[in-house]
């Protein structure tokens, strides 16, 4: 994939321009979201989002924070920034000055600003600065591509990721870079991605992105080579567009379905069905105001998608609680799902059945 070999040239340039430097450290990216699990909500306007770990540089250490109940019930987090003392380690060697034990004139005239002065508010990593360095970052390093003497750049502003078009009069690619830090070994991460509308600048939302790609990416290994799911994912979530859900909860009743359907029923001939059963777990689950987490409290997930121990063993999350809490909100979304989609299931059902393909079925949509 052309993204994924821009990134891995960025990735190059961040390593040599950071060696030294008292900024994050930059992992490889990871391709995640819609169009690295194979699928995309929207025909146009395809959004190639890579989130790119990051580790503590040298003479600092990062500390992952839950706050207040509210905050530990979204699993919203802050960062704190630590400075940690290297006067008996091997990065005196490098020259440099302890942070701690160094004054700070000394620091001042020799060496670099710690990373609490140049990305921080206060004591914790700010979301909103570090998108900002990033789109400095890639600003600078692109002319120093290959890809750069025959593609166009053009950054768009920044707040919580830093995102670009790439465009060479032919062809053209937007691509989103995410940023967060890994809780410890696993596929979680804490990430720029923001959950809610206004989140203050030092919370770092709690993503399950990379965990759901390599959920997707167990499916395919399992599907046989006709398997329509990633199909019945695409054709439901642009049916869905406008109606008041967002595509996360249509991805979210169809990786529950992935989990308990076998692989070979998602084969062309199946492609109906499918929707039908999509169609119908979202009406239950509006009903019941319930739609259980995929990943997290999920203990029946694929061999080497690795969560933390409290990801894990967490209550499962319910992402339809504001319905629960809101009945007014409910009263307005559940005719959506018990009238309007099923009118569009009939018309549907009274074509025949495992006769027609997704794309001789699309017009049938349009009304």
């Amino acid at each position: 994939m052309w993204t994924r070999t821009l990134m891995e040239h960025f990735a190059i340039y961040f390593r040599r321009v950071l060696s030294n430097s008292f900024y994050p450290v930059l992992q490889g990216a990871i391709g995640v979201g819609s169009a690295f699990e194979g699928w995309s909500p929207r025909e146009q306007d395809v959004v190639y989002q890579v989130l790119i770990p990051m580790t503590p540089p040298r003479g600092h250490s990062f500390h992952l924070e839950l706050g207040t109940a509210w905050q530990r019930r979204l699993r919203n987090f802050h960062i704190r920034v630590q400075q940690e003392c290297t006067c008996t380690s091997e990065q005196q060697g490098e020259h440099m000055l302890c942070f701690l034990h160094h004054p700070e004139e000394e620091l001042r005239r020799h060496q670099d600003p710690s990373l609490l002065h140049t990305l921080c508010t206060g004591s914790y990593l700010d979301v909103e600065k570090t998108a900002r360095w990033f789109y400095q970052l890639v600003r600078a390093i692109w002319p120093a591509l290959l890809e750069s003497h025959h593609w166009h750049l053009v950054l768009l502003p920044p707040r919580r990721s830093c995102q670009f078009k790439v465009t060479n009069g032919r062809e053209s690619y937007r691509i989103e870079i995410l940023f967060g830090v890994r809780q410890g070994n696993s596929d979680v991460f804490v990430s720029s991605q923001p959950r809610q509308a206004h989140a203050s600048s030092t919370i770092w939302p709690e993503s399950y992105a990379v965990a759901e790609m390599k959920f997707f990416r167990y499916i395919a290994r399992q599907a046989p080579p006709d398997s329509l799911h990633l199909k019945c994912l695409q054709f439901f979530t642009r049916l869905q567009l406008g109606l008041g859900f967002s595509t996360y909860t249509i991805k979210t009743i169809v990786m529950h379905l992935l989990s308990i359907l076998p692989a070979s029923q998602w084969r062309r001939r199946h492609f109906v069905r499918r929707l039908m059963d999509i169609s119908e777990s979202l009406r239950v689950c509006v009903e019941r105001r319930r739609l259980n987490h995929f990943i997290v409290g999920n203990q029946r997930l694929p061999e080497g998608i690795r969560l933390p121990p409290e990801v894990l063993m967490a209550r499962s999350r319910n992402l339809f609680h504001d319905l629960v809490m809101d009945p007014v909100a409910h009263s307005q979304v559940f005719p959506l799902c018990t009238t309007k989609d099923c009118v569009r299931i009939k018309v549907v059902d009274s074509l025949s059945l495992g006769r027609e393909t997704p794309q001789s079925l699309g017009n049938v949509w349009d009304w």
